[in-house]
């Protein structure tokens, strides 16, 4: 008994010493950072600027691919089959956590994701074309009354948290409204120019369409009134008890290495701190929004189970 107590115990030593030296030694390649969004959106520039500060602390490059569509949720799934050590990470945004209301899958959001950091969140907003009728949200409100389902919205998804709480505005107020959805900001902010939309609700990568004088916002998501657009009402001021800002952050295959984890984390905390990506993220009224692995942990979990209930409550669940 007490020889295998002995071997199992110099078993555990040396684990513990290799993982230590994985470690040490980590990176000793580029690392891939799946985004959730395509290039050219707030997402893809915020996180490259992280990603370039990340490479300089690392020493080697973090590489950032786009995998859009499903809602933001393929990163998340590719950590289901990436090598869990440390090379492959993925942007987690909240929708991850709406995943198994609404779709089989055979994989945990919570316990199949090793959670790095939380980085930042989003400014969300609704636009609508400078030269539309809908001047104000009460505009939108009554004519979305007076004709039920027929005024369209584009999100960068469905199950995002713009589509989300766009439909959850709507069942507080009694609007049935059309719902469109695209890949990202970018192919949104077309389709509204376009005229194919009458309205849009997104992070606020708008926000140099509405400096140009061709969108304007008729409300904002946050607690507080964006000072980027100081006359946009927040939804809370419109009567709505709604604040999102849909934080999102870095995650890893379940199984890395503590240590590993531990060293992208410090990599990319960071990262954070550097006025390059605080400058980046500014450009969309975004701001720096840290959790740290276990913190983030367990805002994962309390997430899971609140949008559930969301799920729920707006009759989506599958």
């Amino acid at each position: 008994m007490q020889r295998r107590q002995i071997l199992q115990w110099g078993a555990a030593a040396l684990a513990t010493a290799a993982t230590g030296a994985q470690a040490q030694s980590f990176p000793a390649k580029p690392i891939k950072l799946v985004i959730a969004f395509p290039a050219g959106g707030p997402t893809d520039i915020t996180m490259r600027a992280l990603a370039d500060n990340a490479s300089r602390v690392l020493g080697q490059p973090v590489i950032v691919e786009n995998k859009p569509g499903a809602g933001g949720t393929l990163p998340a799934q590719a950590l289901q089959t990436a090598q869990p050590d440390g090379y492959t990470l993925a942007q987690i945004p909240l929708g991850v956590f709406r995943l198994p209301y609404t779709t089989k899958i055979n994989w945990d959001p919570v316990k199949d994701i090793s959670y790095v950091l939380n980085v930042t969140g989003y400014a969300f907003g609704l636009v609508v074309p400078a030269d539309s009728p809908l001047k104000t949200w009460t505009h939108f409100v009554a004519w979305a009354k007076a004709n039920p389902g027929k005024l369209s919205y584009g999100s960068t998804g469905t199950m995002t948290s713009p589509h989300l709480t766009m439909e959850l505005i709507a069942q507080k107020l009694g609007l049935e409204l059309l719902h469109v959805p695209y890949k990202g900001s970018a192919d949104l902010m077309q389709a509204t120019l376009g005229g194919q939309l009458m309205a849009a609700a997104d992070s606020t990568g708008f926000a140099p369409q509405v400096e140009a004088g061709k969108l304007r916002v008729l409300n904002t998501w946050g607690a507080e009134r964006l000072a980027k657009f100081p006359d946009a009402p927040t939804l809370k001021e419109l009567g709505l008890d709604i604040v999102q800002n849909s934080p999102f952050g870095i995650g890893a295959p379940k199984g890395t290495p503590p240590a590993v984890v531990k060293r992208l984390h410090d990599a990319f905390k960071q990262a954070m701190e550097q006025d390059s990506y605080k400058t980046a993220l500014a450009r969309y009224d975004m701001v720096p929004m840290y959790m740290g692995s276990a913190q983030y942990q367990k805002f994962a979990q309390d997430t899971f189970a609140r949008e559930k209930a969301l799920v729920e409550k707006l009759g989506l669940a599958k």
